[in-house]
């Protein structure tokens, strides 16, 4: 009995830690949305925030940030910008890249919903 309480114990640092991992919302950014700033490190004015897919033209995104929900087939956004560019961001924790810093201005295109990229 004892054994197992001790197992139970283990798994609930375990659930807390990972749990913990994650990064606070960043301003403006609820959970579940995609968010587009125009400053670096998610700071400056919030451009765009997307809880679907969606496609149009911003410019001047210095930083984004994935803050969805593990949705296996739907928690990674395939980022497409400067009208060649494109990359897979995972949703926070991670592990992977879930936010990014640019060190130009993009212009932001196209945001996909999806599965592992």
């Amino acid at each position: 009995m004892a054994a197992l309480a001790g197992t139970a114990a283990l798994a609930s640092l375990f659930t807390s830690a990972s749990a913990a991992s994650a990064e606070p919302d960043p301003p403006g950014c609820f959970k579940g949305y995609f968010c587009m700033y125009s400053g670096e490190n998610l700071t400056g004015v919030m451009l765009s925030r997307t809880r679907a897919n969606w496609d149009g033209s911003i410019g001047g995104v210095r930083s984004v940030f994935n803050n969805g929900y593990r949705l296996p087939g739907a928690d990674h956004v395939q980022f497409d910008y400067d009208a060649a560019g494109t990359m897979c961001i995972h949703y926070n924790p991670g592990p992977g890249q879930y936010k990014v810093n640019f060190a130009y201005p993009v212009r932001a295109e196209k945001v996909i919903w999806r599965g592992e990229c």
